[in-house]
């Protein structure tokens, strides 16, 4: 198991590992315990990467003559699942690379384990639960290398019943965490003053037709240049959970590439509804866990970013759930009761995360 490394320590570099200039895309999905979504997801994946014409494909980096060597490769990044994951792909998917890891590296450890053994020069981040239920890959590759200036780009992502998730993010903040954990960015969302002041984190009023810059893209989907990783270097694998994608585009904008939204082209991503889940069932002991992982990697973020707010990011957060805790504790109603049991909780993490980090000042050990 590594050891508590500080916030500060040195981001992974991207192995010099030669790039095969025939392999337009290399497509990267990590998998935990997600045989069955898995499964839909690289059928999905591979009729889509049926559909691209080779001529359409970065004619900027290749000899027209060789166009006809234009292919992709999956790579399978297994998390030690126990579900059969592994297996399935081994089965239903022999063309697929998987990388099998003994132990659960995390979204970062895992998206570099596989980057470090691609060889296309164009890199996809595809969750397992992100479905490409409609054609992209053959319009969206062009549009992502005519523009050299951008080094991410990601597309709209939408739940099961076609409402659209926060697809195009700002950084955080204190005012902007602020406005998210207290409502203020849900009362006027589509309003562009409103949401300009008290708009949080989402760019709701930006999700239109027409392509915009943001400060970060959720990670369900990433179109990436290698030549940006061969910059910036890797994912911080201190983030073992949640956070991982804000600080590579925080890192991809301080070098100066742009971080670019495609809000035309969409996928269908379960996880945005599976992750409401969490505070309904917050007194199960897994969802402990992944609101822990929450907190910790909040804290990290502001300690290597905002270093100053770190500790009142954390006071922010406890004093909203005294708040809670004090509003519902003698209600007569038994589900404010809950939310007054689950705000003692919430209480109790935030200062185990504090522990955990010193602060933010050291990433503890994986699997946490």
């Amino acid at each position: 198991m590594p050891e508590v490394t500080s916030i500060s320590a040195t981001i992974p570099a991207l192995p010099p590992l030669p790039v095969d200039e025939s392999l337009a895309l290399s497509v990267v999905i990590v998998s935990f315990n997600t045989r069955e979504t898995l499964r839909r997801c690289l059928e999905l994946l591979q009729s889509e990467l049926d559909r691209i014409s080779p001529d359409r494909i970065s004619p900027d980096r290749l000899n027209p003559d060789r166009l006809t060597g234009v292919s992709s490769e999956i790579l399978v990044v297994d998390n030690a699942s126990t579900d059969g994951s592994a297996e399935m792909v081994q089965h239903s998917f022999p063309a697929v690379r998987l990388l099998r890891s003994p132990v659960n590296l995390g979204f970062g450890g895992a998206n570099n384990l596989a980057l470090g053994a691609s060889r296309g020069h164009t890199l996809l981040l595809l969750n397992s639960d992100a479905f490409l239920t409609q054609p992209v890959l053959p319009e969206l590759l062009p549009l992502f290398h005519a523009d050299p200036s951008i080094g991410i780009l990601g597309i709209a992502q939408l739940s099961r019943d076609g409402s659209l998730q926060p697809s195009a993010r700002r950084f955080h903040t204190l005012w902007r965490d602020a406005c998210m954990m207290t409502g203020l960015a849900e009362r006027f969302p589509r309003n562009r003053l409103w949401a300009a002041v008290f708009g949080g984190l989402d760019r709701k009023w930006a999700n239109t037709a027409h392509p915009v810059d943001a400060d970060w893209l959720p990670g369900a989907f990433l179109l990436l240049r290698r030549s940006l990783l061969d910059t910036i270097g890797l994912f911080d694998e201190r983030f073992f959970l949640y956070l991982e994608e804000v600080d590579l585009c925080h890192r991809a904008r301080r070098a100066g590439w742009r971080i670019v939204y495609r809000p035309e082209f969409s996928v269908l991503h379960l996880g945005g509804e599976s992750a409401g889940s969490v505070n309904a069932a917050l007194d199960a002991p897994p969802s402990h866990q992944v609101v822990l992982w929450r907190m910790r990697s909040t804290l990290l973020y502001y300690r290597k970013w905002r270093s100053r707010e770190t500790r009142a990011a954390a006071a922010l957060e406890l004093a909203l759930y005294r708040l809670r805790w004090l509003r519902n504790r003698w209600s007569s109603s038994p589900a404010r009761r809950q939310r007054a049991r689950h705000a003692l909780q919430l209480i109790a993490l935030m200062r185990q995360a504090w522990r955990d980090t010193r602060g933010g000042r050291l990433s503890p050990p994986r699997p946490w």
